[in-house]
């Protein structure tokens, strides 16, 4: 009735967000009787949290805790087990931030055997390791749930992508600033507050991975970029679409210009860039960036 029919639930952060089996099933019944849509964080985190103790208990307090703790194998269960629940209420769901190669096979069952599943990934799995955790501190930079993955896990997310498996790139943008945040976590990953800065360089990261390094078409990338997440979150066709009666939300894009990315130049309220020093092709001619500074955690520019 306010206009807000997508909800984001959590099978992670125990004692904070976490939802248990039952309360993620009522949920989802209640979206079958008003046409929502449950969006699902799916980590198994309870069994998270004994991992990480005993980590911590032994030592190992640096933030690469934070990406060995939380195994891939616990993400592709939560998955799984969620779109099972949505099965179940006869819903469809979506699978936020989707980070490994394990997760998505779990999507790829799913979606053969004939579910109602959806998913996306995010820029830093697709462009970064569960290497940029291991630099001493400095890794709490890149301290996100689900984390960062090993590299191998990068080209299984881009093929999900061409494949349609995963229909969209989110950012889950939550940016907390490396000095007097990040730094919270010294001497235990666990207390490092999760999440990175992403939304500005979104757009312009996929047209590269994507486009200008022969992953995808532009018109595939178009759709994951804009008409994808409009048909998802009931905007389509007022957004992503160019016809007649959609809004005029036009970009002018110049695939050709290159820049480098640095948080001397970005636009975001943050002291850092996780992708500092990439140098990537293709950007928004005329200056898009200036619409972004209210932006936070938007699915689609």
């Amino acid at each position: 009735a306010e206009g807000v029919p997508e909800f984001k639930l959590f099978t992670a952060y125990p004692g904070v967000y976490y939802s248990p089996d039952d309360h993620i099933f009522r949920a989802m019944q209640r979206t079958r009787e008003n046409g929502g849509l449950i969006m699902m964080h799916a980590e198994n985190g309870p069994v998270i949290d004994v991992i990480a103790a005993d980590l911590v208990a032994a030592g190992m307090t640096d933030p690469i805790g934070h990406g060995m703790a939380r195994y891939a194998v616990l993400e592709k269960e939560a998955t799984s087990r969620v779109i099972y629940l949505a099965e179940a209420a006869g819903v469809p769901v979506y699978i936020v931030h989707l980070s490994s190669r394990d997760a998505l096979e779990a999507v790829v069952a799913a979606r053969d055997r004939g579910a109602k599943a959806f998913a996306e990934t995010c820029p830093q799995y697709l462009f970064l390791s569960l290497d940029d955790l291991g630099n001493g501190f400095e890794g709490a930079k890149y301290v996100c749930s689900p984390p960062l993955r090993p590299k191998d896990h990068q080209e299984h997310l881009w093929r999900g992508l061409l494949r349609n498996d995963l229909q969209a790139v989110g950012t889950d943008h939550c940016p907390f600033d490396f000095h007097g945040q990040k730094e919270l976590g010294r001497g235990d990953f666990r207390k490092i507050p999760n999440g990175l800065p992403a939304v500005e360089d979104r757009v312009d990261l996929l047209h590269h991975g994507g486009v200008v390094e022969g992953r995808m078409s532009r018109e595939r990338w178009v759709e994951i970029m804009a008409t994808n997440p409009a048909k998802m979150f009931g905007m389509y066709p007022t957004k992503g679409a160019i016809a007649p009666g959609s809004d005029a939300d036009l970009l002018v894009y110049d695939p050709n210009r290159r820049r480098t990315i640095s948080a001397a130049t970005h636009h975001m309220d943050v002291d850092y860039s996780i992708f500092e020093g990439f140098e990537i092709q293709g950007a928004g001619s005329g200056g898009y960036e200036s619409l972004l500074p209210g932006l936070r955690g938007s699915p689609a520019l």
